[in-house]
């Protein structure tokens, strides 16, 4: 309808025009090569790349996030001269208030309305949930699917951005400044050492990964190590882990739902798992570990927390988690930490401390991210384009949210109270910072 000039010049003017408003350290670079300042300071170096009308035209009809999401996945949208996380704090630098009484309404929407007739071809994403991302009506063969969609992408490239303990939870910084490898070793001790970890402890871990807190408590802390699992890549690499160090009369792992396990344990770590859990499951979940544990037993919970609201109500999902829920992670369910709390305390528990990590898991996403990033060419070649771009897009997004405080992570340690009277707990903490 509209000729490719008339496309270019419409959306020169547009952005030139905003640019006045936006005043950022960034640049637009069109389809053409041309490149648009959006401020006064902007760098030609840092630009945002639109691969042709069509996007421009898409984002008109369908302003989303999801619009966004699908064109940077499919490389319609790029970022020049810096990562993601680069480009979001530059954007974030000050607040936009674009002011409607500045703006030449007329002259917009003559510009604009070429642009908005501009379509291409619509590419569907590949990579995405088949079922019921949300986990409303989970079964059990949802749980495992859920499981199995994220963390079966494959051991390889996780190994590209994770520590070489393969922990992919909250790192714990007692510097900011250390590696990431110094904070996953110190979470890790950190850990057992809230659970009060003795040599002869029967240690139970729920979703317990690749097997590195299994491994670091049977090494350094001589306790007799289960864990299990819903994931068939963590399953046997923790295998051959286990068989590698020499702990296979020590360590022991299954492929197999927390629901069906039996037996008894001195202490439990739920290290990243209430989170696919399921709110409404969580009297079941809880009540399964209290019966699993001895009396006076340690439970550690380890788990991400959304903000509670002031009237109580459970907040509509957001834009970004359906997102997450359809691309990355399906079938996972933030509770608030009053709520998480009351369901422990309900199944028999006796909460002791609770430690909040939100600002370590803003420190352990950055690292990530910035890792990823520097193996994009092998990430690449394992996963493909798209499924890459949505996970940079998902640890850039993750690390704002924690940084920001929509996202939270606590640690809660407890007890089992089936009887009256003490709860053999220490005077105070000072043993975990010896």
């Amino acid at each position: 309808m509209f000729s490719e000039q008339t496309h270019l010049r419409a959306a020169r003017n547009i952005f030139e025009h905003l640019a006045q408003q936006l005043d950022t350290r960034l640049s637009i670079r069109l389809w053409d090569g041309s490149i648009i300042p959006l401020g006064r300071h902007a760098d030609p170096a840092r630009c945002i790349a639109i691969r042709g009308p069509g996007v421009l035209g898409s984002l008109l009809r369908r302003p989303t996030l999801e619009t966004l999401l699908h064109h940077y996945a499919t490389g319609r949208i790029d970022f020049e001269g810096g990562d993601l996380l680069t480009f979001i704090t530059l954007a974030r630098e000050k607040k936009i208030k674009i002011k409607w009484q500045h703006l030449r309404k007329a002259f917009l929407l003559r510009h604009t309305l070429p642009l908005f007739f501009a379509f291409e071809d619509n590419i569907r994403l590949a990579h995405e949930y088949a079922g019921d991302e949300t986990g409303q009506q989970r079964t059990h063969s949802e749980e495992t699917g859920f499981i199995q969609f994220h963390y079966d992408i494959g051991n390889d490239f996780y190994a590209l951005f994770l520590d070489p303990e393969m922990q992919y939870s909250c790192a714990y910084f007692t510097d900011w400044d250390h590696s990431l490898e110094q904070a996953q070793t110190d979470k890790l001790e950190m850990i057992c050492r809230k659970l009060r970890l003795q040599p002869g402890d029967r240690f139970l871990d729920i979703g317990c990964g690749w097997g590195g807190l299994l491994c670091h408590a049977a090494k350094h802390h001589g306790v007799t190590a289960h864990g299990v699992t819903l994931s068939q890549a963590q399953h046997d690499y923790t295998v051959e882990k286990i068989r590698r160090l020499g702990l296979e009369d020590r360590v022991t792992v299954e492929l197999r739902n927390y629901e069906s396990l039996d037996g008894e344990y001195d202490k439990i770590s739920s290290i990243g798992m209430v989170e696919h859990v399921g709110i409404a499951n969580y009297p079941a979940y809880f009540g399964k570990l209290n019966n699993l544990l001895c009396d006076r037993g340690l439970l550690l919970n380890h788990g991400i927390t959304r903000r509670a609201k002031k009237n109580g109500r459970r907040r509509k999902t957001p834009p970004e988690k359906k997102l997450l829920l359809k691309h990355i992670f399906p079938g996972s369910e933030l509770d608030h930490l009053g709520h998480t709390l009351k369901a422990m305390e309900t199944q028999g528990f006796e909460i002791h401390d609770v430690e909040g990590w939100r600002e370590h898991y803003a420190q352990t996403c950055r690292l990530w991210h910035q890792r990823l990033v520097a193996n994009s060419d092998k990430a690449i070649a394992q996963i493909g384009m798209e499924k890459y771009r949505m996970w940079i897009a998902y640890l850039a997004g993750v690390a704002f949210g924690f940084n920001d405080g929509a996202l939270r992570l606590y640690q809660i340690l407890a007890t089992k109270q089936k009887a009256k009277g003490p709860s053999a707990m220490p005077p105070t903490r000072a043993d975990l910072y010896r």
